[in-house]
């Protein structure tokens, strides 16, 4: 797991003057096979741990499923099988379980489950370029921060919903209360995307990312299954492998050896507390603690091991990086993780501007439709659906009007901001429930408009966060959380 962003040019080289108590820790931390990378993440976890705890949550966990590239509305949850040819597409509507809703045809397993989720076709906000809209969507805030910038992220960012439940939120069994997994998001270019960390609140609030899929800006999609590439179609990289974090003990080092290095460190902490104490002492024996629980803990490893499941788990998810991030959310979950944000599909996979049948009936809609329909039925068989919020969402639509980009051969669809479809599933919610419409071309919201600020909400209300929480910048200034109401008709 890890907290890092964007690569910073490194100051001139000096010769550094580490601080007695560093200097122990450092050694300390060594003693248990971890670096002093582990250090800060610890320290935050431990923060985390001390957060007041939220107050009558609808829900106890949330997971946020993120379609970067944004989900065409015409191919997924809002058909227009009335509308022109060149706004309609190619794709037919199917009956789902609840009479009078229909969604497309290659979302099958999701349409035998509708009693069991809810649509929101009418959220809108004024944003058609990918990182403002990742920036309102990943926030909940639609305008602009100041100083916004679409190439990199800025100190002066919104924060992201996922740095607010790590924040707001106690850490449960020795995890963070918020995870972002597989990956951070970048583009094929590198530049990583802004609206994914903790902006304002400072670095030290970003979220915790599960690096889990190697950075990849050639292909997209659920790899190894449904690998593509937007215009050449089917690709398999070799090099490409879904791997979870490591949690095992360093290599020489087995569960008797660890007791020894344990004691060892205890005589370290008594020589250490002779030289000097501190609360941050303190803090560090919690620190050692937790990275000693996370070690250890056969349920913490297991819930990162997603590719070892039996066969069976992993045929029903899907044996893809789509399968194995939405398995893992729920192992997160369970373990007491509060908010995970599942990003399925690296480098804007659902941007499809080009080849739009062929890419989303091949490669992005099977994968989805087995794994979030996996997710809710396994929710729905332990008994915890109703505790769980799931959302799926993208940082926008897509255009009304099909069209076709100079020099590729298929169409595609634009980016659309004016609106897009969301799904909502557990968490209290009405199944079978259809908030807002949009036109007869789908374009625009028609009835009960949505805006990014009520789907935060809607989060936010669904983990317990009060509405009148606040958080506190280094300056000790409160900043207000809530920015509009939860999605109203859902429960």
């Amino acid at each position: 797991m890890t907290r890092s962003r964007t690569t910073q040019i490194s100051p001139p080289a000096v010769h550094p003057r580490v601080p007695r108590r560093t200097a122990l820790q450092a050694g300390a931390i060594g003693l248990l096979g971890l670096g002093m990378n582990h250090l800060a993440p610890l320290r935050q976890l431990a923060q985390g741990a001390a957060a007041p705890s939220a107050a009558n949550p609808t829900a106890k966990r949330v997971i946020y499923i993120f379609l970067s590239g944004g989900l065409a509305q015409h191919e997924s949850f809002d058909l227009k099988p009335d509308a022109p040819a060149e706004v309609r597409g190619e794709f037919q509507p199917i009956a789902t379980r609840t009479p009078g809703v229909q969604i497309c045809e290659h979302l099958p397993r999701l349409a035998a489950l509708s009693d069991k989720w809810a649509l929101v076709r009418s959220l809108t906000h004024p944003y058609n370029e990918h990182s403002q809209g990742h920036m309102v969507m990943l926030s909940g805030r639609t305008p602009m921060p100041v100083g916004f910038d679409a190439n990199t992220p800025k100190p002066g960012d919104w924060p992201s919903l996922a740095a607010i439940a790590g924040a707001m939120l106690p850490a449960r069994n020795n995890l963070p209360p918020a995870v972002v997994l597989p990956e951070r998001m970048v583009h094929r270019t590198g530049r990583v995307i802004p609206g994914q960390f903790a902006g304002q609140m400072g670095p030290q609030r970003d979220p915790w990312f599960v690096e889990a899929s190697p950075f990849n800006g050639d292909t997209y999609g659920a790899f190894p299954e449904y690998e593509f590439h937007h215009e050449r179609g089917q690709q398999h990289s070799a090099r490409l492998k879904f791997e979870a974090p490591n949690l095992s003990l360093p290599s020489g080092l087995n569960f008797d050896r660890l007791g020894s290095r344990l004691g060892l460190l205890g005589a370290l902490d008594d020589e250490r507390r002779g030289l000097e104490r501190s609360s941050a002492e303190q803090d560090f024996d919690r620190y050692r603690q937790q990275a000693v629980s996370l070690l250890v803990d056969p349920a913490t490893r297991q819930a990162f091991d997603v590719v070892s499941a039996d066969e069976r788990t992993q045929e029903r998810y899907g044996k893809n990086t789509f399968g194995w991030s939405l398995l893992m959310a729920r192992r997160l979950v369970a373990s007491g993780v509060s908010l995970v944000q599942v990003n399925l599909g690296n480098n804007e996979s659902w941007d499809t501007h080009q080849a739009i049948f062929p890419n989303l009936k091949d490669y992005l809609l099977p994968p989805t439709d087995r794994a979030v329909a996996a997710l809710i039925e396994d929710l729905d068989a332990s008994g915890e659906l109703d505790s769980t919020l799931i959302v799926m969402a993208g940082e926008f639509g897509r255009t009304p009007k099909i069209s076709t980009l100079p020099g590729v051969k298929l169409p595609g669809r634009d980016h659309w901001g004016a609106v897009q479809s969301l799904l909502l599933a557990g968490g209290g919610i009405r199944g079978g429930t259809v908030i807002g419409s949009t036109d007869k071309l789908g374009g625009q919201p028609a009835s009960q408009p949505q805006t990014p600020e009520n789907l935060a909400a809607t989060i936010y209300s669904a983990l317990g966060i009060p509405a009148t929480a606040v958080w506190h910048d280094a300056f000790d200034r409160p900043h207000q959380i809530y920015y509009g109401e939860p999605i109203a008709g859902l429960m």
